[in-house]
């Protein structure tokens, strides 16, 4: 809902349980008057007419109070615009208007012959605010230095304490929380795509719980680099600036009749704690960003552990039969399967069947999956090339290069210019022609190194293809899901390198990361889940020991338990599989298709956090709930503790499916847990159903 007062300078945004408030004053100052609970045009005008503090010389009153900060003028705060011409540099603009339809308001500034306009956009049913911007230059060249999608302002508090999820490979979205100091915290990727190094997302909160207390959310709809910076200001205040770009040596340059659109920026806020706060953020991504979220996702096979690159159709099949004996119902060909792919110094950018390997294409393997119930997919990592390709050898210079200086290879290969036209259109015609030569359901699209040497020598402003690789990736994806519509497409960068609300627009799932050990996982996707949902977290059950990380050993029990938490997959050896193990997996696979919906669809609880002893996530959808619980540890001989279960009706009755046992809705589960549990590196599965 939008309010607007009869002057038409004061704005109130509101959803469900929050508003956001903004005002220009006859000055064209963009004030920030309010974010957080529900409040209404009255009280906005009342915030309106506070004068700014009176500060000396060496202070702005502007700093922490002004809705989007540009450079220039009375203003010490990091801008989140910053343009120059030949002549000036800065910003320094007058309120021209706004306009208001379908849900959203544009604000319009201009300066000279730049418009700037500010995007706000509250969906039905939602307090999630998005928030982005366009410029329009309507004159001579402008360079874009920087324009951040947004900054946040927020209310004054003696305290902050700031929550990020941070990681390396292997070790992604790790949950850190620190209290907020005086100055500038900031986050982000300098290298081509979202990274692993941090998710683009912050919380800020004062004393929140789990279940109870205000929160504060920002998350960035980018697959580049990117920047959030978070600050702490002298008096007290805190802003959140984020956008596209890691630092401000040039985003693009806007020529005559040129407009640039930022990515989405969302804000979210929140009293009922950080568990409050994910499930709105999940919610909100399943109504509006998800593609045919409604839709679950099915349970995968992947070969890549079971074969890496010694691949053959024959091989294949073989391990396809395995998987529909087991009620796979996708089965996936990884890494290996065209060009000269015998290992990884090679092949990467011939997207064409390997003829030896597969010498009838990929459509008899495809028809084969079929005929046994399956859906087909494959594996591709379109926007890299191995300098021993045919590609390569064609087109040297399709890849990003600094002239004069050695071009890096990160595992063998280098990174093609996805902003140039040509590589746009060749990838558009390979990946289409692959797409049609065979029955393909479902593409993983990966990428397996950061830009280095991100040159592009015969462009008059090279440092454009940071952004332009972005753009075309998506309209690259955007295009193929129109052509193939029945096709759904996997993120994956190494594992969880590029996870955020920019990618997940596009696509129906994501590797969340490398690592499959089932206790490595817990942390993993409980740090996932402060902002994702379970519907596009992909996890697998592999081999134990894990071979790929730390030999440890563990159960079938324990590894599908901590699979079953998402977007359950396999990724194993299952020629190797003994017959115990391949009906023990079946029976675990029937259990997951029974709670997929609640799983995939259902507001999801933190009940335990994975630090030592008992873990547990709870969902809930309707008149079921789920609970995944895994017993990491137990010392000294001491019981397994009891959960207390959240969401559910306080007036109703629910039975335990797995003892029969029948609780209040304030369910204490307890008997369950201790059937299901039995010492260290145990996990259990348990299913209520209201009576």
């Amino acid at each position: 809902m939008l309010d607007i007062s009869e002057d038409g300078r004061t704005w109130v945004l509101s959803g469900p349980a929050s508003s956001y408030a903004v005002h220009v004053t006859d000055r064209d100052e963009l004030l920030h008057l309010h974010w957080g609970p529900r409040i209404g045009l009255a009280d906005a005008e009342a915030l309106a007419v506070r004068p700014l503090p009176d500060y000396w010389p060496f202070e702005s009153p502007l700093d922490g109070r002004e809705e989007y900060p540009v450079e220039g003028g009375p203003r010490f705060v990091r801008p989140a615009l910053s343009v120059r011409t030949p002549e000036r540099r800065g910003t320094e603009w007058t309120y021209e208007g706004h306009d208001a339809g379908d849900g959203e308001l544009r604000l319009r500034f201009r300066d000279g012959d730049l418009t700037i306009t500010l995007h706000y956009r509250m969906r039905s049913s939602t307090d999630v605010v998005e928030r982005w911007v366009t410029l329009d230059n309507r004159g001579p060249s402008v360079e874009v230095l920087r324009a951040d999608s947004a900054t946040w302002t927020l209310p004054d508090r003696d305290t902050w304490r700031l929550s990020q999820l941070h990681g390396r490979w292997g070790a992604e979205s790790r949950l850190e929380r620190s209290a907020l100091t005086h100055g500038e915290m900031v986050i982000g990727s300098r290298r081509g795509h979202t990274g692993h190094q941090h998710l683009p997302w912050v919380a800020l909160d004062t004393d929140a719980t789990e279940e109870r207390g205000e929160v504060y959310g920002c998350a960035l709809g980018w697959s580049g680099s990117w920047r959030i910076a978070v600050a702490q200001l002298p008096d007290a205040r805190v802003q959140i600036t984020g956008g596209a770009g890691y630092d401000d040596s040039g985003l693009l340059m806007l020529g005559t009749g040129e407009s640039y659109t930022t990515p989405v920026f969302a804000g979210l806020w929140t009293d009922g704690g950080f568990g409050g706060a994910s499930r709105a953020w999940h919610t909100y991504q399943r109504a509006h960003v998800i593609p045919d979220a409604g839709r679950d996702r099915p349970v995968l096979f992947n070969s890549w552990e079971a074969t890496e690159f010694d691949i053959s159709e024959e091989q294949q099949r073989a391990l396809a039969e395995r998987a529909a004996a087991m009620g796979v119902e996708l089965f996936v060909v990884d890494d290996g399967w065209f060009g000269a792919r015998t290992s990884d110094r090679a092949g990467l950018g011939d997207w064409t069947p390997n003829p030896d390997r597969f010498p009838g294409g990929l459509k008899p393997l495809a028809d084969h999956v079929h005929g046994l119930g399956m859906q087909f997919g494959i594996w591709v990592e379109p926007e890299m090339v191995n300098a021993d390709s045919d590609l390569y050898r064609a087109h040297p210079d399709w890849v990003q290069y600094q002239p004069g200086r050695k071009r890096t290879e990160f595992r063998n290969q280098l990174v093609l210019n996805l902003a140039r036209e040509d590589v746009q259109e060749y990838l558009w015609h390979q990946l289409d022609g692959l797409l049609s030569s065979a029955p393909i359901d479902y593409v993983k699209w990966d990428f397996n190194r950061c830009f280095t040497d991100a040159g592009w020598p015969d462009d008059p402003y090279p440092q454009r293809l940071w952004v332009d690789h972005v753009h075309a990736l998506y309209a690259l994806l955007d295009r193929l899901r129109a052509a193939h519509p029945g096709v759904a497409f996997e993120s994956c960068s190494g594992g969880g390198g590029r996870i955020d609300l920019g990618v997940l627009s596009r696509t129906d799932q994501v590797w969340t990361s490398d690592n499959t050990d089932p206790l490595d996982r817990l942390a993993i996707q409980y740090g996932f889940s402060q902002i994702h949902p379970a519907r596009v977290m992909a996890a697998w059950v592999t081999d134990s020991p894990n071979a790929m990380l730390n030999q440890r050993a563990s159960s079938l029990r324990f590894r599908f338990v901590s699979a079953m938490a998402g977007v359950l997959g396999v990724g194993g050896d299952l020629t190797k599989w003994t017959g115990e193990e391949l009906a023990e997996a079946r029976d675990w696979v029937a259990l997951y298709k029974e709670i997929r919906p609640v799983v995939q669809r259902g507001d999801q609880y933190r009940l335990r956090p994975p630090e030592g002893g008992l873990s547990a996530v709870q969902y809930t959808l309707g008149d079921e709930a789920v609970v995944l619980a895994w017993l990491q540890a137990q010392r000294y001989g001491e019981p397994v503790p009891a959960l207390r279960l959240r969401g559910l009706d306080p007036k109703a009755s629910y039975e335990c499916l797995k003892t029969g046992e029948v609780h209040r809705g304030a369910v204490l589960l307890h008997h369950g847990l201790r059937v299901g549990l039995r010492g260290d590196l145990d996990a259990t599965v348990v299913r209520l159903k209201r009576k």
